[in-house]
This record gives structure tokens, sequence and C-alpha cells, in this order.
């Protein structure tokens, strides 16, 4: 799992607070809307089908909410983006739907059981990366986000040493700035993690990439090496466009290269590569 600052339980209980107040009222508006509606119009709606409409916009505002925003918002709902932090997985990448859904089902326990929110609270203290019980089923941890001066570091990805051609014949021209940012968060981090973590998550990020650049990796790369090379390409080719030469090409630390060897030595340690800017570990 990535070395990242789990939320505290005061945060995100805030972060809930702000999000019921607001689901709360947006139910409140719709139902009023409804009827105000029914008003102007003279129309009677049959009982059943009172119950219908009212049922469903309980599940959207309930439901909906928590599963759509932190779906497409990267983890965040309006309360979490307010109170910095988001969820992620336990191997620190971004959730999907079927996180996001498992969560929101299991909110009926965690918050609505008298005494509402109990269940929650104990799951988040006595559990090892204070998960709540959709937590534990779905995978996933609240974190908070990064500062911005920290996520925004500028750093630079050289080709891997023997990897140059290979990465020089790249068309990244498909991956956009979301998915080069996965892959630059990833190789940053990627000795936080643990081996098989490592590698899972290189896998998961390697795949849709590779099918953004209809572009296999060459057999025997490793999925790491192969996200390497495309966060080279995609910084070269966005130096070229921009009108900038890119910096001396150096080899990462560790990278081996096509014959197994290794890396000069003197290739371990951050190597500057141009003024303000390091290659991070591999």
């Amino acid at each position: 799992m990535l070395e990242l600052r789990l939320a505290t339980l005061g945060s995100r209980v805030l972060a809930i607070v702000l999000d019921l107040t607001i689901q709360l009222s947006g139910l409140f508006i719709l139902l009023l809307a409804l009827g105000l509606i029914g008003n102007a119009t003279g129309a009677s709606i049959p009982g059943w089908i009172a119950v219908v409409i009212v049922t469903f916009l309980v599940f959207l505002q309930i439901f909906g909410y928590p599963v759509i925003l932190e779906t497409l918002w990267g983890g965040k709902t309006v309360g979490k983006r307010a109170l910095g932090i988001r969820v992620v997985t336990t191997e620190g990448a971004p959730i999907r739907f079927r996180q996001a859904a498992i969560r929101a089902a299991l909110e009926i326990p965690d918050f609505f059981i008298p005494p509402g929110g109990l269940v929650a609270c104990v799951s988040v203290l006595f559990t090892r990366d204070d998960q709540r019980l959709g937590d534990l089923a779905a995978g996933t941890v609240v974190v908070h986000e990064r500062s911005a001066s920290g996520s925004g570091a500028p750093v630079w990805f050289p080709p891997p040493w023997g990897f140059e051609s290979y990465t020089a014949t790249l068309d990244v021209s498909g991956l956009d700035a979301e998915g080069y940012q996965l892959i630059r968060s990833f190789l940053i981090r990627a000795t936080q993690l643990t081996p098989g973590a490592r590698t899972a998550l290189a896998t998961r990020l390697a795949r849709p990439v590779a099918r953004a650049l209809h572009q296999l990796p060459p057999p025997g790369m490793s999925d790491e090496l192969f996200l390497a090379c495309v966060a080279a390409a995609y910084q070269l080719r966005s130096r070229t466009i921009g009108g900038t030469l890119p910096p001396p090409t150096m080899a990462p630390p560790g990278m081996p290269s096509p014959d197994g060897s290794s890396p000069p030595a003197d290739d371990g340690a951050l190597v500057p590569s141009e003024p303000g800017e390091f290659a991070p570990p591999s």
C-alpha cells in the first residue's frame, strides 16, 4: 500500500455531516418542487406512484450522490473536497464505480443503524487503516490530499537506460493528462510499495495505457518499465510541442539494460536533469 496519510476521524465526520446536509437539502428541494408542480397542474397522482417517486428521489440522494461523485470526481464528494480528503484503493489507485457502489451500499449499517454512525466509528477506531465496513468490503481507504506544493513538483522522467530507441518510437498522442498523472504518481512512489502491490498496480495501469496507445509492450518488458518509457515519451512530446529542448538523457536508477546488466553505479542516486528537477527513484 502507498505510504499515504490516512484521514482523521474528525475530518471524515465533518465531511459526512456536510454531505448529509447537501443530500437532505437536495431531497427537500426536489420534493418541494414536485409538490409545487402537482399543485400548479392540478394533477392527481395515485398513491403508489407517489411512493415510487419519493423512493427513487431518496435513493438518488442517499445512494446516487456519493457513487456518482466519487466515481467521476476522483474519490471525492463535496464534503470530502472541502475537508481535503478522498477515497482511494488500498494500493493508492483511484476508485471506480464498483468500489464507490459498495461503499454507498454499506452506508446503511455504517451510518443508519441506531445510534447513527456508531458502527462506522467503531470500525474506524479498531481497524489498522481506519476503515469503516464499506471500506473493508470495497478495499478502500480515506486519505488526506497531498499538498499542492508536493504534488505539483516538477519531475523529469528520462528514457530508461537501454530503451531510448524504443521510447522514441512511442506515439503517446492518445494519452491524456489525467492518464499521465496516474503514471507519474505511480513511478514516483513505486519504491514505497510492497513488491506484490507494486507489480499488481503497474499491471493495472499498463493495460489501459497500452490500449489507449494501441501499443503492446515488447515481449519480456515489465509493465513498470513500459510505464517508465511512456512517461518519458509523454514528457518528450510535451517539451517538443512547447518548443523546449529536452534535457540530457539519463538512466533512471536501478533500471536494467536489455542484456540484463546493471546500469552505471552513479545512476543509483538522484541526479538532476535540469535546474530544480530530479529523476525519481524507480
